[in-house]
């Protein structure tokens, strides 16, 4: 073969190719009803979901920073009603809700025990258990809170694959059955609709990846602050039981 020969011929051919670019909206408009239907499904969960990622990415990392800003208050206040007060400003934290939530249970223990009869060891134990269940409840709140929006992420990245899959399988089904009515099976006639309805899963596959990277980060986040949650609650009840209910008969 005569290299020379060919190369300036493959030259031009090369260059064809490469300006001639893909329209994707011309693939999108010829897939047909259930095509765009389905590109368009895609699309809006691909919309939706990175508005999701935006906003639990700043509501994460605001929680995250208050949360280290109101452990440094707490662990360096002596008093508690200070605390409070400080909690009140840094809402964004779940720890510091938790908190606020056992300082008004422990508030309201406090005050039936003033003007209640001394009751010994089981009235001690029933105000620990209910600043234990205030401070429960209150961590499950926060994590509700916090976990709200992210199963969609979880749902986009894995229907979201299967949904352009449909999309693809029946642009091919669609693609074939044009091939048979025109009864011509070349290269030329197949590529062109097969292309087509590969964009589905294209399509498919970019929504799905960003969610499930955005979910499994979202989720470690969340754990992470969880057991931060848990971590203070029994902190906060070893203080109580030391300094308000301890030596009491």
């Amino acid at each position: 073969m005569n290299l020379p020969a060919v190369l300036p011929q493959a030259f031009p051919l090369a260059a064809a190719a490469a300006a001639d670019g893909l329209d994707y909206f011309a693939i999108a408009r010829n897939s047909g009803p259930m095509g765009i239907a389905v590109l368009l499904l895609l699309l809006g969960a691909s919309a939706v979901s990175w508005a999701i990622i935006l906003k639990k990415y700043l509501q994460i990392r605001r929680a995250q920073d208050e949360s280290v800003k109101f452990l440094e208050t707490f662990w360096q206040s002596k008093r508690l009603d200070a605390i409070y007060q400080t909690a009140e400003s840094l809402g964004a934290s779940p720890i510091s809700q938790v908190f606020r939530a056992g300082y008004v249970e422990l508030s309201k223990v406090t005050a039936q025990q003033k003007e209640a009869e001394p009751g010994g060891m089981h009235d001690e134990l029933g105000g620990i258990e209910n600043v234990e269940r205030a401070l429960k409840r209150a961590a499950a709140s926060e994590v509700t809170h916090l976990e709200s929006l992210v199963p969609f992420l979880g749902t986009t990245a894995s229907a979201a694959p299967f949904v352009g899959l449909f999309g693809t399988v029946w642009g091919i089904m669609r693609a074939f059955h044009d091939i048979y009515r025109m009864g011509n099976a070349n290269l030329a006639t197949v590529a062109r609709p097969i292309s087509e309805a590969l964009i589905a899963t294209a399509v498919g596959l970019f929504a799905a990846i960003p969610a499930v990277v955005a979910y499994n980060f979202f989720v470690s986040k969340i754990r992470v602050l969880d057991s931060e949650m848990t971590n203070f609650s029994n902190d906060f009840l070893n203080i109580v039981k030391r300094h308000f209910f301890s030596g009491r008969s």
